[in-house]
């Protein structure tokens, strides 16, 4: 009877997101002081208050994302749960990652937050608005939609970034080459092939200046080895070694993100609850969708956190 806590990635934003947290529990409030202190913005009030097209920002979703998260955390934390006793593994889908690992006490709050801005700012700074793009790949073999982007990309960039589970996928890189891709994939018999309103082709080759501006960041903060091992997404398997952790996490920025295989992978190795910590119920969708033996449970209100100590 495992648990595995789970932390929701870019997309679960929504205006309003943590505010009945920071209401409800002091401990969830400073979470939210701590980032906008580390970042030296009132993070938290673009959360609350919007406007969305700024907290949609990838330099500011990111951080805020995180923080939803571990305000939850703190909050479980200061009702007695502990997540070393309690949880088994921890995962995040991409800049989720970094949420279960400030969460597993890899990296502090402060720092996380500001590894986040960085990385969502050398996101967008890698590729010209414009020139990159991704497209949701729905209902094709994964072999097919790799075979579309390598017959697409054409000296380009075009390759599977998420492997999302419930025949989702979503491919990424330069405009062009996913266009063509997207289309193939139609031809190749996909139920849906839809391009996706991102600024920047995450999780592909062209993501390389940021994979090595993280490295630069990474290296530069303090680490310590996580309370329960994180279930890397570029591995699709548990990882405990701090260093062998950070050389995966700039793996990840150009890599795919192996969701699917991600929750494979805890079915297989006794993990019977998945709870999704944070913004949202994206992540307990998809598990859904991937193994109806997995039971899922979201934790983003003062209600989830009541429920999930007595559960736990």
């Amino acid at each position: 009877m495992a648990v595995a806590f789970t932390f929701p990635g870019q997309g679960s934003q929504a205006v309003g997101m943590g505010k009945d947290l920071a209401d409800a529990f002091p401990e969830a409030r400073r979470v939210f002081d701590e980032v906008d202190d580390a970042l030296g913005q009132k993070l938290s009030k673009i959360m609350w208050e919007g406007p969305e097209e700024t907290l949609t920002l990838t330099a500011n979703a990111q951080p805020a994302l995180m923080a939803v998260s571990l305000a939850a955390v703190r909050a479980l934390e200061a009702r007695g749960f502990s997540l070393k006793e309690k949880v088994s593994y921890v995962a995040g889908h991409s800049l989720g990652e970094y949420s279960a690992l400030a969460a597993a006490g890899m990296f502090t709050i402060a720092d996380t937050a500001r590894l986040l801005r960085i990385r969502g700012d050398a996101m967008q700074a890698a590729v010209p608005v414009g020139e990159g793009a991704m497209a949701a790949i729905i209902g094709l073999e994964q072999s097919d939609a790799e075979a579309a982007c390598a017959e697409a990309a054409k000296g380009s960039v075009c390759q599977v970034a998420n492997d999302n589970g419930g025949g989702q996928l979503v491919i990424s890189g330069a405009k062009a080459a996913v266009e063509l891709a997207a289309k193939l994939c139609t031809e190749k018999g996909a139920k849906r092939a839809l391009m996706l309103q991102v600024s920047a082709p995450f999780h592909s080759a062209l993501m390389a200046p940021a994979a090595e501006t993280m490295r630069e960041a990474l290296a530069g903060v303090k680490k310590n080895a996580p309370a329960v091992p994180v279930v890397a997404n570029v591995t699709a398997t548990p990882l405990s070694d701090p260093d062998e952790i950070v050389a995966r996490l700039v793996e990840q920025v150009t890599g795919r993100v192996r969701w699917r295989e991600t929750v494979e992978w805890f079915a297989a190795n006794g993990v019977t609850t998945l709870y999704e910590v944070g913004s949202g119920k994206v992540l307990s969708g998809l598990a859904r969708r991937i193994n109806r033996d997995i039971a899922t449970v979201a934790v983003n209100t003062p209600a989830d956190v009541e429920a999930a100590v007595a559960a736990l």
